[in-house]
């Protein structure tokens, strides 16, 4: 890596899903000695590798990974966690002549790994518990709408996003938002944004495509083998995108038919969201690129594009 590029300088690859993300991160290997930091709030974790669209075990042992398979389904894995063990690979990575490289869509894993740090306040085990196990008995409206009560500046976000916004604030006193801006660390690292993008039509028969391509490879029989070990329906593990539909299927509210379109019809909205998030909420050095084009051709001009900044 050369071309005036500064130590704490890290390129993180992103977009919405099925953009193709992986298939250029794994192209950039051919410019560099690189390691992917996957920034995907699926993908931590263990076994759920169909419904998550982990990389294959051929492409891990052609470039390692880390961020995959880090904790249990029954476990929760927070932004601040993230990127805690983020700036560790990173530095481990680089420690080994390497080059780490983020990719992923999770917009609040990057924010919290490129923004700086924050420090969970300390919270009492027991009335932790206590507060978890009622919250996980409420409806994900339900939770939600309380969250936007108790922190204003919880602006929505699926059923774990909203727990954590209230256990935080019921728990200290004070709305997560509080404690992210007055615990934060000095910024560690200063992000090359690569954007990735693709037409709206595209991206939608990607995204139907591979949803059907989950169901084939065994998505269903994945989740099953998930839950019986003993894990409950909304386990954070087992509330995610992909996830969610086989585990309505196997309760008995949707047909095994549904499952692939109501997959494909939430990763649209979802990936709508990240369009969104990353046209947004970026700052620093951004190039956008579209990704109808090769993964090798996009790798070689990112790899071109970073000689010359």
């Amino acid at each position: 890596m050369s071309g005036g590029s500064g130590a704490d300088r890290v390129p993180v690859v992103v977009g919405p899903t099925a953009v193709g993300k992986t298939a250029v991160a794994l192209a950039l290997a051919a410019h560099w000695p690189l390691e992917i930091i996957s920034a995907d709030s699926r993908q931590v974790y263990s076994r759920l590798d169909i419904g998550t669209a982990k990389p294959s075990r051929k492409e891990r042992a052609r470039v390692p990974h880390h961020g995959l398979d880090v904790v249990e389904p029954g476990h929760r894995y927070s932004a601040g966690r993230f990127a805690a063990d983020a700036s560790r690979w990173i530095e481990d990575v680089r420690a080994r002549g390497y080059v780490p490289a983020v990719v992923g869509g999770t917009g609040l894993y990057i924010r919290a790994l490129m923004d700086g740090l924050f420090r969970e306040p300390p919270l009492d085990a027991d009335r932790r518990k206590a507060v978890e196990e009622f919250l996980g008995a409420l409806p994900a409206v339900e939770l939600v709408r309380w969250a936007g009560r108790v922190d204003p500046g919880f602006h929505g976000g699926g059923r774990q996003r909203a727990m954590r916004a209230i256990e935080i604030a019921l728990l200290t006193g004070r709305p997560l938002g509080y404690w992210q801006a007055a615990a934060r660390e000095h910024r560690r690292f200063s992000p090359w944004y690569v954007v990735l993008s693709a037409p709206r039509p595209m991206l939608h028969q990607r995204i139907a495509r591979r949803a059907e391509e989950m169901v084939q490879r065994g998505l269903i029989e994945e989740v099953a083998a998930v839950l019986s070990e003993g894990h409950g329906t909304h386990a954070p593990g087992l509330d995610g995108i992909g996830i969610r539909e086989p585990v309505e299927y196997l309760h008995g509210l949707r047909t095994r038919e549904s499952v692939p379109e109501a997959i494909a019809v939430s990763t649209r909205q979802y990936a709508k969201r990240q369009e969104t998030w990353f046209r947004h909420q970026l700052e620093g050095d951004i190039l956008r690129l579209d990704a109808t084009r090769p993964a090798e051709e996009l790798a070689e001009e990112i790899a071109v594009a970073w000689s010359a900044t």
